[in-house]
């Protein structure tokens, strides 16, 4: 499905906006509890959905001892990420269902590339000194360009924390900015890792800067950090993309990454996107999930409904 939607141009850095922000932590955490013990998703409907996250997800191998063979392996289950005979059984071959992306380190991207092509699934690569962002910006733009020299058409960068740490919003605007810039026509994903932001209100208002600077998506972690993806910060950055819909009529997406590995899980977090922000945040170009065991238990979800029962462990193949 194309969209055609203008990219979020970004505006100039509105520090009024960014130091008013405040967060009733007691109250955020009420209303992720609620919520989580509120969202039950049964039967046909959960099937559909778990196919939605399915198409969702940035199927990811960010290890050192990456390969172009576990590459090319990554990249043919994220061509065919559901076993036929359970797409047969729930009906959508007309669907062709692959993930919404294949996430890499940037020295594997022409090997992704080449695997995907003719598959129209995007090869994302991490980039700008990932996980830590601890290298001279530089060499953290140049990362970013011979990434998208080799291919990749998304580029998930990470930004300084101790910029963040510090409240240092024009500095963290102008490097944005700046990597929004190197990426072109690649969209660009910034990482805050929000494991290590220090407060929730840190969080929101590092999600508005880096949207003021061009962010086509915010995306919580990196999956190294101690503290990865949670919902208390889900909700935090899902009100900054609405409030900044809202004040500016641009969208933009956004990315829970690390921790994320039950079906369970991943139901939650797009009836999250569906109550904040409405239906078409829960599809691909406006919401992603970064996995790399999560499609596993998908699967093993989708067998049970097709065949009631849950499949044996050598019955399906491992992402």
């Amino acid at each position: 499905m194309e969209h055609t939607f203008e990219r979020n141009p970004g505006i100039p850095l509105d520090l009024g906006w960014v130091n008013s922000v405040q967060v009733n932590l007691p109250s955020l955490q009420r209303r992720v509890e609620s919520f989580k013990g509120k969202r039950s998703i049964k039967k046909d409907w959960q099937a559909a959905w778990l196919l939605r996250a399915v198409q969702c997800i940035d199927l990811t191998t960010l290890a050192g001892d990456d390969t172009e063979t576990n590459v090319n392996r990554l990249c043919f289950k994220a061509a065919l990420p559901i076993r036929e005979d359970i797409i047969t059984g729930l009906g959508v071959h007309e669907c062709q269902i692959g993930v919404g992306a294949v996430c890499v380190y940037s020295a594997r991207v022409r090997e992704a590339c080449a695997s995907l092509e003719g598959t129209g699934i995007p090869v994302a690569a991490v980039a700008t000194g990932f996980p830590s962002g601890q290298t001279p910006l530089e060499q953290r733009l140049a990362e970013i360009t011979a990434a998208v020299a080799a291919g990749a058409s998304e580029i998930d960068v990470v930004v300084s924390r101790p910029l963040v740490l510090t409240s240092n919003w024009p500095e963290l605007y102008k490097e944005t900015r700046l990597m929004r810039d190197a990426c072109g026509d690649a969209h660009i994903k910034v990482i805050l890792a929000t494991g290590e932001c220090g407060t929730m209100q840190k969080v929101m208002q590092a999600s508005l800067v880096c949207m003021m600077a061009g962010a086509d998506f915010i995306k919580t972690s990196t999956g190294k950090e101690g503290v990865n993806a949670t919902f208390e910060t889900g909700f935090c950055m899902v009100r900054a993309i609405r409030d900044y819909y809202e004040r500016t009529n641009f969208k933009v997406g956004f990315k829970p990454a690390g921790g994320i590995r039950s079906a369970k899980d991943a139901l939650v977090w797009l009836a999250l996107m569906k109550d904040e922000l409405g239906d078409e945040w829960t599809q691909p170009h406006l919401f992603r999930m970064g996995a790399s065991a999560l499609l596993n238990d998908i699967e093993r979800q989708l067998y049970h409904f097709v065949y009631g029962r849950y499949a044996a462990l050598h019955q399906l193949p491992i992402a």
